[in-house]
């Protein structure tokens, strides 16, 4: 980089108008939102020719959250199954072992959920 480019904010230098449609500007803004830079530094890195990439999806993060917590909790109550042998003494093993495997059934139905989440994931931008 210039030093003398250096020495001075950039906002002490010649903007450039860009003029637009709204819904242009709308999608402009979106874009920058979505790779975590303003629009001044989003259009300034796409104009010299940069690779933007987005930061991480948040509706994609919230997905993944949640089925992390239903993750733990069926690992939770697997783990109270499993280790509380005496308050389940009463109960007929047979129904025990099918409740089991419906549960690691389900923990291996949300772990299926999270790869296919974070494998069709792609960026907005």
């Amino acid at each position: 980089m210039d030093a003398k480019m250096d020495e001075a904010p950039r906002r002490d230098h010649q903007p450039i108008r860009v003029w637009c449609l709204p819904e242009e500007k709308a999608r402009i803004k979106a874009n920058a939102r979505d790779a975590g830079m303003s629009m001044s530094q989003y259009l300034r890195n796409v104009g010299m020719g940069y690779r933007i990439e987005g930061v991480i999806d948040a509706e994609l993060v919230l997905q993944l959250v949640k089925i992390n917590g239903d993750q733990g909790r069926l690992g939770g109550l697997l783990k109270l199954w499993l280790t509380n042998s005496e308050k389940l003494g009463s109960q007929d093993p047979d129904y025990m072992r099918r409740l089991i495997h419906g549960v690691l059934g389900r923990i291996v139905t949300m772990q299926g959920a999270m790869l296919k989440l974070v494998t069709e994931w792609r960026p907005k931008i």
